[in-house]
């Protein structure tokens, strides 16, 4: 049977709870566990889709077409298992859920209330699809005293009395702020937080303690003391040198021993932890640099390009070198050439990522003009694929070149798909429908040019990548793209969505229009990204 874990967060919010679970999960991993990471996440929205970057970072999309809080990338980067719809819920899920039977009439005419229905709703979505798992980690968004969160908090303190003794534990993440002009660090805070957590009915066995300064035997032994919890069991968590050194620093302060003795495990096989010693031996002592541009529309909060940013870190593991990204926004290079000039020279390589909108569109459409003319390494992603297609459009003479994502347009390179076929069958969508989850989303089939550089990167012509997008490049306009130079080398299985294009007579020029990001790991780099920064490396040489 399953053991729970489930992982609170107190005082602040950002105190890494994602990264705390993902390496808590690597480490049980690597002493033999089978694990697995959910997340519940209190906000009404029914999924991040249609939320803006900008509040709440990068959506990660699953293999099953679900899109997700950005967390899940941690945990799939740190684990190496696929993440599933089942693996993250909204508050904006359940109620639409709940409300969804209420109309039916499936609650035979009886009041439907936060206790039982919303707690019963999110104590099955923690036991649903458990398999033959060793244990379960469920992370709860937001801080404990929030309002929206209540729900969660008794779903869990109910969760655990069903699933009786040994069977689940809590670990609450805190903050111990040091206050400089005392020259102390705090737990007042931390005693708090616990008070807070253990008036809903909830007793931490584990607290982990973010600080920026070490915590003193004597400060564990108070917090231990006023929250009712081992001294060993309270965990100092300071910064890292890497997201990637985070599993190995947890194991020396003993995170993953602790959760052990909570759960009455005694004797375990120590952990394997030789791919993270290896992954930070590469990141710690690389054999040379590159500088990557990156040139986006949400730049204003690195969180939005999350995994596309770990992606280019394991791109550098892949080669042992240390990847810089300068991040610059797509607007500044609109009519000003000049600008681009200076931004973009010293760069060994540039990246368009995936974006929505009109804003900053021109600006990537001259970074790939750029790129395109100085045979700088050129990788585009979904939006900066569809770019790259109206920059070699009208650099052939096609004026007016556009989207019709920007509005109307003679000569529409880029239009919204309205059908396409899936696993489920033909898929169709309407314009002017609703946003949330009626993109092409999620894992779909490609097949690639057996003689394109794609095809010899990926070592085989059948490949499968994830996707989310509503607007895809016109096939009608292939002939005279190809003609100008840029090559259509990957379609899907039907030949009528292009999934990848590439210039055989430049340095190292691809374009996708899936997200390969989303299956980077550090031990296992995407190999896209691996030769990306092997190019930008071959350029940095002759710069």
């Amino acid at each position: 049977m399953a053991r729970f874990i489930f992982i609170t967060g107190g005082v602040v919010s950002s105190l890494g709870k994602g990264l705390m679970a993902a390496s808590l999960a690597a480490l049980l991993q690597a002493r033999g566990y089978k694990v697995r990471i959910r997340k519940f996440d209190p906000y009404l929205n029914v999924d991040p889709g249609t939320m803006s970057p900008y509040q709440h970072g990068e959506v990660y999309v699953t293999d099953d077409g679900a899109e997700t809080d950005l967390d899940l990338g941690h945990y799939e980067r740190f684990t190496g298992v696929s993440a599933h719809q089942s693996d993250n819920v909204t508050s904006g899920r359940i109620y639409q859920t709940i409300i969804t039977k209420e109309r039916r009439g499936d609650y035979l005419g009886a009041t439907v209330q936060v206790i039982p229905h919303v707690t019963d709703a999110i104590k099955d979505f923690a036991k649903a699809d458990l398999g033959d798992l060793d244990f379960v980690i469920c992370e709860i968004g937001g801080t404990v005293g929030d309002i929206e969160s209540l729900p969660f908090m008794e779903a869990i303190r109910q969760l655990r009395n069903e699933l009786g003794r040994g069977q689940s534990i809590s670990v609450h993440t805190t903050l111990v702020p040091y206050i400089a002009a005392a020259g102390e660090l705090k737990t007042k805070p931390t005693q708090h937080s616990v008070r807070e957590l253990t008036s809903l009915g909830i007793q931490p066995e584990v607290l982990v303690c973010r600080c920026e300064h070490p915590l003193p035997d004597s400060e564990r032994a108070k917090i231990a003391a006023f929250c009712n919890v081992r001294k060993s069991a309270v965990i100092p968590a300071l910064d890292a040198s890497s997201i990637y050194a985070v599993p190995l620093t947890y194991h020396a302060v003993g995170l993953d021993d602790e959760v052990l003795k909570a759960f009455g495990i005694e004797g375990a096989a120590a952990p394997d932890l030789t791919k993270w010693e290896d992954i930070n031996d590469a990141l710690e002592n690389p054999e040379g640099e590159v500088t990557i541009g990156v040139v986006g529309k949400y730049v204003g909060l690195q969180d939005a390009y999350k995994s596309l940013n770990e992606a280019l870190v394991h791109g550098g593991i892949a080669n042992r070198v240390k990847v810089h990204i300068k991040w610059i926004d797509a607007e500044v290079f609109e009519g000003d050439d000049s600008e681009l000039a200076s931004q973009l020279e010293p760069m060994h390589a540039i990246l368009v990522p995936g974006a929505f909108g009109e804003r900053g569109a021109e600006g990537k459409i001259a970074a790939v003009r750029f790129a395109r003319e100085r045979n700088v390494p050129y990788f585009g992603i979904c939006f900066g694929m569809q770019m790259a297609c109206i920059e070699e459009a009208r650099a052939a003479g096609i004026e007016g070149a556009s989207s019709t994502e920007f509005g109307e347009t003679p000569e529409p390179v880029v239009g919204l798909i309205t059908e396409w076929m899936s696993e489920e069958g033909i898929q169709k969508r309407e314009e002017g429908g609703d946003l949330g989850g009626t993109m092409r989303l999620g894992a779909y089939e490609a097949k690639l040019d057996g003689n394109s550089r794609v095809a010899s990167i990926y070592g085989k012509t059948t490949i499968s990548e994830r996707h989310r997008h509503r607007y895809e490049v016109n096939t009608h306009y292939v002939e005279p793209l190809e003609k100008g130079g840029l090559v259509f080398s990957g379609m899907s299985p039907d030949g009528q969505l292009p999934e990848i294009v590439e210039r055989p007579d430049h340095d190292w020029f691809v374009g996708v229009q899936f997200h390969p990001e989303l299956k980077s790991r550090p031990f296992d780099p995407h190999p896209l990204f691996a030769s990306f920064i092997e190019a930008a490396v071959k350029q940095s040489r002759l710069v």
